[in-house]
């Protein structure tokens, strides 16, 4: 009968996991909404295809190695430490909600015995057996978070970026950046683990990814950004920045909407299950009870991704209208302040109480206007917003664990550490470090990195779109074909005709 418990529990933890996945590729359709709303009309079907062709180059990219390196030593058990207040024994980071992976997914590089770097096992899936469903059900929830990674950049590089400069930068986001970002925090890796090997706090700590999906797609973003240059027109000669509006607000709103339902799987799904299930040793004792700690953090973080989006909206709303120029009430910068308040929560939302979300949201939807004023400033043309809203509120939101956790003691033995994740406002100044670091092992790894193999690119011809490509539009010369056609045939040019034979037909009479 335990038996029959242990495999129901876990079926149910797999059927949740999975449900929240698909929630999460339905997040596709609202980026792809988002981006294309908000540039203009004459590269609608480059910047479309852009939204989904990155899924489908990025699943393949995270099934050949990208899922490999970033869990392949997630059941890696490490040595037991003597820091005062981990857990005792040795400890793996295996989830314990979707079933005994045994010895799958445990082999990795480590920097000595406490400092794992990325993993080994797993490249395309392989080794590890087709009765793993808790295992795939993972790799499906995970390789869509990568996804959202990738595709933020598309946003940063859009309506100037080739094609095949994209294809090359999906692949590079899926097979290398955002896994090994992502070992580091989520896979069992240095950062996770820094308060077992080094007693701080409960090692860096970011629930659904403010770091490691928003942070990273963000800083891939800025640095695409900043090598390509901005859009013919952006900037005067003088400096002064020139407003380029999208096309579609209401595509643009549309696709909000669905980003802020999806983001209903990303963070509550994030807990990767409803319920713990016994664990009994050898003999058939029980040595760790069912626990309902799963769903309770579920259901916290989806209270706190409602409130921390709603409050970012409004504040973004109330600023543009009281504190800016126009003194109006902006559509498209409030969508931004919903997607930076929900970006801001996505790392504290399982650990905070309901105000402090509603805190993350307000100065999240501050962040995002300011952030947007800096980077014209520095004269680097972001189209869609994707860095304001998810590198600058990314970090805030990672911060914002080390100051606003209140020691929920469903968190007690996170990344192996008894103590539940506390900050600031809970009376504990020990998370806010690996906060910090976590920041900056990102920035510096994504940002850095990236820049440099962009630059690359764009010197070897692969990156930017020709001047005059850029001026017509991207949908002809690079896809062949217009996003929008008015009952007629697209031609090399641009140039819409009727198709042959219908020049002259009339519409029947009523």
């Amino acid at each position: 009968m335990n038996d029959q418990l242990q495999l129901l529990t876990t079926a149910a933890n797999i059927l949740w996991l999975i449900l929240a996945g698909f929630l999460v590729f339905f997040m596709q359709a609202g980026f792809a909404l988002v981006e294309t709303g908000f540039t203009r009309a004459k590269n609608v079907a480059h910047t479309m295809l852009m939204n989904m062709m990155v899924f489908c180059i990025g699943a393949i990219g995270y099934w050949i190695c990208g899922f490999a390196f970033q869990f392949g030593a997630l059941n890696l058990a490490y040595p037991e430490v003597s820091t005062p207040g981990a857990i005792a024994g040795p400890w793996a980071f295996s989830p314990l909600t979707l079933g005994a992976w045994g010895d799958n997914l445990a082999s990795g590089i480590r920097l000595g015995e406490q400092f794992g770097v990325l993993g080994t096992t797993g490249f395309f899936l392989q080794g590890i057996g087709l009765s793993a469903a808790g295992i795939f059900a993972f790799f499906l929830f995970q390789m869509v978070f990568m996804d959202t990674a990738a595709t933020i950049p598309t946003g940063s590089g859009a309506e100037r970026v080739k094609f095949s400069g994209f294809v090359i930068m999906s692949f590079w986001v899926s097979m290398l950046i955002y896994p090994i970002a992502g070992n580091w925090v989520w896979g069992g890796g240095w950062l996770a683990n820094l308060g077992r090997s080094l007693g701080l706090g409960n090692g860096a700590v970011d629930f659904a990814g403010s770091g490691v999906v928003h942070m990273t797609g963000g800083a891939v973003g800025l640095a695409i950004a900043m090598v390509l240059g901005p859009r013919i027109g952006k900037f005067n000669k003088d400096g002064s920045a020139n407003t380029i509006p999208g096309h579609n607000i209401p595509m643009g709103v549309l696709g909000t909407i669905i980003l802020f339902f999806g983001w209903f799987g990303f963070n509550p799904g994030s807990s990767l299950g409803l319920i713990t299930p016994a664990v009994a040793d050898a003999s058939g004792n029980v040595t760790t009870a069912a626990s309902l700690w799963p769903i309770n953090l579920t259901v916290v973080a989806a209270i706190n991704t409602l409130l921390a989006g709603a409050a970012g909206g409004c504040s973004t709303m109330f600023y543009t209208w009281f504190f800016t120029p126009a003194k109006k009430p902006s559509p498209s910068m409030s969508v931004n302040g919903i997607l930076a308040g929900l970006v801001a929560i996505t790392a504290p939302c399982a650990f905070v109480d309901p105000w402090g979300a509603v805190i993350i949201g307000l100065v999240a939807g501050v962040l995002v206007v300011l952030a947007s004023g800096w980077l014209e400033k520095a004269k680097i043309d972001d189209p869609v917003g994707a860095v304001p809203v998810h590198f600058v509120n990314g970090m805030w939101g990672v911060l914002a664990v080390g100051i606003f956790a209140v020691g929920n003691p469903d968190t007690g033995a996170w990344n192996g550490v008894t103590a539940p994740v506390t900050g600031i406002v809970g009376g504990s100044f020990g998370q806010i470090l690996p906060q910090v670091l976590e920041v900056v092992a990102i920035a510096t790894w994504a940002f850095g990195l990236s820049y440099v193999f962009f630059a690359a690119l764009k010197r070897a011809g692969w990156l930017r779109s020709r001047a005059e490509d850029e001026i017509n539009g991207l949908d002809i010369p690079e896809m062949g074909e217009l996003g929008y056609v008015t009952d007629g045939v697209a031609v090399p040019g641009g140039q819409v005709t009727e198709p042959a034979g219908v020049s002259g037909v009339t519409a029947p009479a009523s």
